[in-house]
């Protein structure tokens, strides 16, 4: 544990100890926006104060809700508005179209009333710290102690301490409630979003008892399948991957942007927290935090990525070369109502069409096991895919590295941290499927790249094992998951994803009585394919039975109710060739002897044809991930 010191470092432009100016911070945020300020620049960021100030510390509470803000800084303040008598009994559909819709701001003493009730209702584990064990523990770790010579926990490493226009009081109650966080929850290793959260329950708390006993039923949730803080650094970092997945599936423009300009694009993505709760100013803040308490962690991810989107509509590519995107996002989200208003943000974000919440917690789960398996799990940097695709040792006869690169930047977060690995080619490997099968086999994911003899390249990212074609027999069907895609390098660069990323909602979570249908025949498929005439097939995969223990995989075709029985034809392979999308004709099919294909539009990626429909293929290469 380290100490915490007492004087405040001089502030550029400012006295020693002295707050900046509200006009001035957040970057010049404009008027009427609390700033958000950060306190310190120790290793472990602690909260300190001017040397003619010493922090009082004893165990009494401050009584009332709004004691501990600094009403000289704050933003336009909330009205005291008639409040309905039934409001917190409404159902919580009908709450949650309140709370997007701002309810909470025309009443501070609801918005108070709200998280309060809200949260008392968090399901969470039995025994939980509450207001009295809070008053138990403050009163012997701060009862006979008048100066703030307090250890902060080790958890706060490296974190952002914002006060959201606390007063003394209030940075004072911020900094004790976190020491006895980190007295009660000895588990907590690493927890950045904590200090914002907790700032900003100060505003809507009777006194520190309370808004411990709430960040207290946050930290110790266990609702299936969310939770509300991440309290180690592996969790972090894969809440962290997980948007940079999202990002890349529904911000296809600004993550284009990004991977361009940025030498480490997940760098860009692990601050994608602190643009919530650190960068926005208090009163966009607060109502992010109106829909988190209701809605859980889901709700961050699209409102991040409405930023995101936002971010790319402000900014062309000429304007961002040799610039440094982190620091210019931060600034954007830091000046937001220079560009959009809290309501139109919020309704953009729910314009925004995610998978399930169970879901995205597979994805989460995927790329925690990555991690783990990368042996990143302490608090350390990761490589971005630029590093993963060496340019100076990467070698293809189809793509460059620049265009590897490309590639790289659209596959999943999990496995781009792994360098490429040639595992088939044409050149050195021959014509041969059976040789092209016998050297995937084992490997997962894939990623195909083809040259025709026109000299166009396009390929697959393929997320199964080939193996899993003979797991029905000698005619097996399709299998692999949503997160396949069929791509271009050239003439043109694009990438075509499953159809059901741009409109989930079309894909239902299946119901448990699910019965499965037949795969169709990729022999029967390719026998018409090639010959130019494409089969439209409405029979669908049957899923294969998970190992017991085993975690099912992100986006797997069983998690959903589809439509269209066409629409999940990822991959199949058989002796008479390989088929990659399906319903209306196949996105990519190979013969036997791998000379030659054709492309066609379907339904499965809604792609055009992806180079001339009938080719001949002059180079094949297929790439695994290298996993040491």
């Amino acid at each position: 544990m380290l100490q915490v010191g007492l004087s405040l470092p001089r502030s550029p432009g400012g006295a020693a100890g002295s707050f900046p100016a509200a006009e001035g911070d957040g970057g010049g945020s404009g008027q009427g926006l609390c700033p958000t300020e950060v306190l310190g620049s120790s290793p472990v960021t602690i909260v300190i104060t001017s040397e003619a100030d010493t922090w009082d510390i004893d165990a009494s509470s401050c009584l009332g809700s709004g004691h501990f803000v600094d009403w000289d800084r704050m933003p336009d303040l909330e009205q005291q508005a008639p409040i309905s008598q039934d409001i917190l009994s409404k159902p919580r559909k009908e709450l949650k179209k309140l709370a997007r819709e701002g309810y909470w701001a025309a009443s501070r003493t609801l918005r108070a009333q709200v998280y309060h009730q809200l949260i008392q209702q968090v399901a969470c584990r039995l025994v939980t710290p509450d207001a009295l064990v809070y008053r138990d523990v403050a009163n012997r770790l701060f009862g006979k102690l008048s100066v703030s010579s307090h250890p902060l926990p080790e958890f706060l490493e490296g974190c952002s301490m914002p006060t959201y226009c606390l007063n003394l009081e209030g940075v004072t109650a911020l900094k004790k409630i976190l020491i006895c966080v980190g007295n009660l929850f000895p588990d907590i290793t690493y927890s950045p979003i904590l200090p914002s959260l907790v700032a900003l329950l100060l505003h809507y708390s009777e006194d520190e008892a309370q808004c411990f006993e709430n960040i207290s039923r946050l930290i110790a949730s266990n609702a299936p399948h969310t939770s509300y803080i991440e309290q180690s650094f592996l969790a972090h970092q894969a809440s962290c991957m997980t948007f940079g997945d999202l990002a890349n599936k529904h911000c296809p423009a600004a993550h284009k942007l990004i991977a361009s300009t940025s030498e480490n694009v997940f760098e860009v993505y692990s601050e994608w927290l602190s643009w919530l709760f650190h960068d926005l100013p208090f009163n966009y803040a607060i109502r992010v935090f109106d829909v988190y308490l209701l809605e859980g962690r889901k709700v961050l991810y699209r409102i991040a990525l409405a930023l995101l989107k936002q971010y790319r509509l402000s900014v062309t590519s000429a304007e961002s070369e040799g610039t440094d995107i982190k620091a210019d996002l931060q600034a954007f989200v830091q000046n937001i109502a220079e560009h959009v208003t809290v309501d139109k943000l919020l309704e953009r974000a729910f314009g925004i069409r995610l998978f399930s919440r169970k879901e995205i917690w597979l994805l989460q789960m995927a790329n925690r096991k990555a991690l783990m398996e990368r042996g990143i799990t302490m608090v350390q940097s990761r490589q971005s895919f630029h590093l993963a695709v060496d340019i100076q040792n990467f070698s293809s006869s189809i793509v460059t590295a620049q265009e590897m690169r490309i590639i790289w930047s659209w596959i999943p977060e999990r496995f781009s941290l792994f360098p490429p690995l040639l595992l088939f080619s044409t050149s050195e490997d021959g014509c041969s499927l059976q040789r092209f099968y016998s050297c995937c086999e084992g490997y997962e994911p894939t990623v195909l790249l083809i040259k025709t003899a026109e000299g166009e390249v396009c390929g697959a990212f393929l997320s199964s094992d080939w193996s899993e074609r003979k797991k029905s027999g000698a005619t097996s069907g399709f299998f692999g998951t949503g997160e396949c895609f069929v791509f271009t390098v050239r003439p043109e660069t694009e990438r075509y994803e499953w159809v059901f990323i741009k409109k989930p909602e079309l894909a239902k979570a299946v119901p448990r009585s699910r019965q499965c249908s037949p795969s169709p025949s990729p022999t029967s498929l390719l026998g018409s394919s090639l010959t130019g005439h494409s089969t439209s097939s409405n029979c669908l995969t049957v899923p294969t039975p998970q190992r017991k223990g085993r975690l099912s995989p992100f986006l797997a075709i069983r998690h959903f109710l589809l439509p269209s029985k066409t629409a999940s034809m990822f991959m199949a392979g058989s002796r008479e060739g390989i088929i990659i999308g399906g319903g209306g004709g196949q996105a990519l099919s190979l013969d036997a002897n791998l000379l030659w294909g054709r492309t066609e539009h379907c339904e499965t990626f809604d792609n055009p044809p992806l180079c001339q429909e009938n080719f001949k293929v002059q180079l094949l290469e297929v790439w695994g991930f290298q996993n040491p």
